[in-house]
Formats: structure tokens, sequence, C-alpha cells
């Protein structure tokens, strides 16, 4: 016979999800790091080491540096939430398997990158079909190809291919040569031809301006991603929850499972329309990418700059709390490290950090190492009562506080 009770206690009284990625904010190298090159890799533990001046009360508040006890993050004796790390399950370190696992897919094979560039034959058919030739093919950061290999550009209207350590296809394209609708246009026909094992996560419009070698990069960026399998988002949106996202989250998933979404351009955008989504009350689940992070610092390797952008995070938290419901379930988390510390300019395989916070969330719980970033979409799943069957374990019954 059924405990009625007993599931009447059981039942979620959490009404709205606010997921928070703090992009490649990774907190210690996984068992298997060696296969990726990353022994010693630790974007949290080696910040805090090497930047003295960091001071993230709030995160030190919530739990934060309780996670791995031997890095130098502050501890406290009391943490205002739960926490946990967790596992990298899928095979691989960008942005698009992060963000996938979180959601709930596991992946056995990573998706690939290309150091030294695209195959030759590719970019010859890639040309015929865009009936243009083009420049480049080669590793490079964004904003120095284009100073680089802006004039010739402009000269010869030849778009400029790059890739990077994360599995892209860019295309840099002066918006005065290219107009931004044939931009977006030629990025479609590369994300039809990129196939097989040549399918990389994201083909991306990287639309730039200006003149004689000093060009800037605009904010029409676009994504065109491939698409994802059904993950809780797709879970949510069936079962008539409202899935909004910020930032770039709508291109990792291409539009997937989303009902409505805003682009953004650095952190602080990204705060504020996360903070002004959470008081709409319109929102059953709000999933947040804050990029800086990993854009600006973690692949420049400045960690003063990553160490900064923490602390900013770290100042506007207390109005993302202050904004919160009595029913709302706060989650922060990364997708992948990005040691600024670490050789070279490539993520790096770590643990993330889990933080759980809200009203009618247990504060203080150590929820250990999860095996799997997916566990986050199946607490998401239980905390708001919709059926999933993805990858992930549920450790929603762990810190909910029982009515």
């Amino acid at each position: 016979m059924l405990n009625f009770a007993f599931l009447l206690k059981c039942m979620s009284t959490i009404k709205r999800v606010i997921l928070i990625v703090l992009d490649s904010v990774g907190i210690g190298e996984l068992p298997d790091a060696a296969a990726y090159n990353d022994e010693g890799s630790n974007t949290l533990g080696n910040i805090a080491k090497l930047y003295k001046d960091l001071k993230i009360p709030n995160l030190v508040a919530m739990g934060l540096g309780n996670i791995d006890p031997n890095n130098s993050l502050g501890k406290t004796k009391s943490p205002t939430a739960s926490f946990a790390k967790a596992i990298e399950k899928s095979a691989g370190k960008d942005t698009t398997t992060g963000h996938w696992e979180i959601s709930g897919i596991v992946l056995d094979k990573p998706f690939p990158t290309f150091k030294d560039g695209f195959p030759r034959d590719f970019i010859f058919e890639f040309e015929k079909a865009i009936g243009v030739s083009t420049i480049g093919n080669v590793s490079a950061s964004g904003t120095v190809i284009i100073n680089e290999l802006g004039d010739q550009h402009v000269q010869f209207k030849t778009p400029i291919v790059y890739t990077s350590a994360d599995s892209v296809f860019q295309i840099a394209m002066h918006e005065d040569i290219f107009p931004i609708e044939q931009q977006y246009e030629i990025c479609k026909i590369a994300r039809k031809m990129l196939v097989n094992d040549l399918e990389v996560g994201r083909v991306i419009a990287r639309p730039f301006v200006g003149s004689d070698g000093d060009y800037t990069r605009t904010s029409r960026r676009k994504d065109f991603a491939v698409n994802p399998p059904d993950n809780i988002l797709d879970a949510l949106q069936d079962n008539g929850r409202n899935v909004y996202s910020v930032g770039k989250i709508v291109d990792i998933f291409n539009g997937k499972g989303i009902s409505n979404y805003v682009k953004t351009a650095n952190n602080e955008e990204g705060i504020n329309e996360t903070i002004k989504a959470i008081k709409t009350g319109e929102k059953d689940f709000i999933f947040t990418n804050l990029v800086d992070f990993d854009m600006l610092y973690g692949h420049r390797r400045d960690v003063e700059g990553y160490a900064k952008a923490l602390m900013y995070f770290d100042q506007r938290l207390p109005e993302i709390i202050e904004a919160l419901n009595e029913d709302d379930l706060l989650i922060i988390t990364a997708d992948h490290g990005n040691d600024p510390s670490a050789p070279g300019t490539d993520h790096t395989r770590e643990y993330i950090p889990i933080i759980n916070y809200g009203k009618r969330i247990q504060a203080g719980v150590n929820l250990g190492i999860r095996s799997s970033f997916a566990d986050i979409a199946a607490t998401v799943a239980s905390a708001l009562d919709v059926p999933f069957e993805g990858s992930g374990e549920s450790y929603f019954m762990n810190i909910q506080i029982q009515n």
C-alpha cells in the first residue's frame, strides 16, 4: 500500500531552476587528465595560488572552497549552500561536450579538433561551394588573426578561415565586404559540409569592422551548432515548462529545446539579463552561460584578468540571490576547465564545481564527487517534477528541505 504521507513529503517544492555556467571555471584535474596533457591543471586552485589578492567571499560562503580541501580558496564551517564536484564522463573537454553533458547527454567520442588547420581537400571543396578563395586555415586567436590578415582579406575579398583548441570552424569576414546575411549563408554551407570525421561542434561567423590593420569584431557573431540529441531542455519543454537561455546557450544547443533566449556580449550583460529574467517570474528554467572567463582570460592565459572576472561575478552574486523567489533553486557550475597558468591555449580536463542554493535547499551538504556532469540534468528534472530518462543520477533528495 502506498504511503501517501511519504510521497507528499518527498514532492518537490521547487518551482523554478536557475542554472549558471561559469564558462571554464574548473576545480582540479580529472583522473584521466594525463591523456589530455593536462596534468597539474586546476583553474580555480592555481588562480587562488598565483593571484594573492583573489577575494570571492560570497562564493566562499556558499562552500566553493570546501569542495577541494587541498586548494587555497577560503574554507567555511557553515556553508550557505550544498556543494559537490563532478567528473566529465564524456570524451573531450570542449564547450559543446560540457554543456551537452550538463543537459544529460554523454558522448563516447569527442568532437574533432584541427590544431594544424582543416584538410586541404576540404578547404578546396568549401571554396568551390562558396565561389571564392579563402585565407588562413590555421589555429589562431580571433582578435589576432583579423589584424594579421584583415588587410589581405579586404584587398582580395577572401574569407578568413581559422580554428582554435576548441572544436570549431570559424569564418571571419568584414561587414563592408560581406553583408552579414551573406556571412551567415556561407557559414550554413560550411555547417552542411562538415560531416563525419569533420563534424566540428560549431561553425562560427565572426564578423568584424575597421581598416588598415586596425580591426575589431562586432556583436553579430552567430554560431551554427550540431543539433543535439534529446536532453533535459526538450523534456522540460515537452512538459510545458518555459526554457529561457542567456548568452551562447541557444547556439550550443542550436535552439533545440529553448523557448526564448537573449544573447549577450560579456559577463556583465549575462548577469544583468539573468537577474532581469529571474525578476519577471515568467520562466521555469533559466540557463545562463557567462563566457568571459574562458574567452577573454583562459585562452589568453591571463591569470589576473581571470581572477578579476571571478571577483566581479562574486560581487554581483548577492544581487542574483536577492532576486530569487522562495521556491527557486540556483545552481552554479562550469563546463570544463581553462587553467590560465597551464601551457598552451587549450581547455583543461577538470572537475567542475556544483553549488546548489535556495531557501528550500539544505545548506552545508557535501555531495562529494558526482560521476557525471549529467547529474545536474537529473537533479533539474527531479526538482521540477519532470520525467527524464537521460544520463545522470539526481541528488535532489539529498538537498531539498522536506515539508
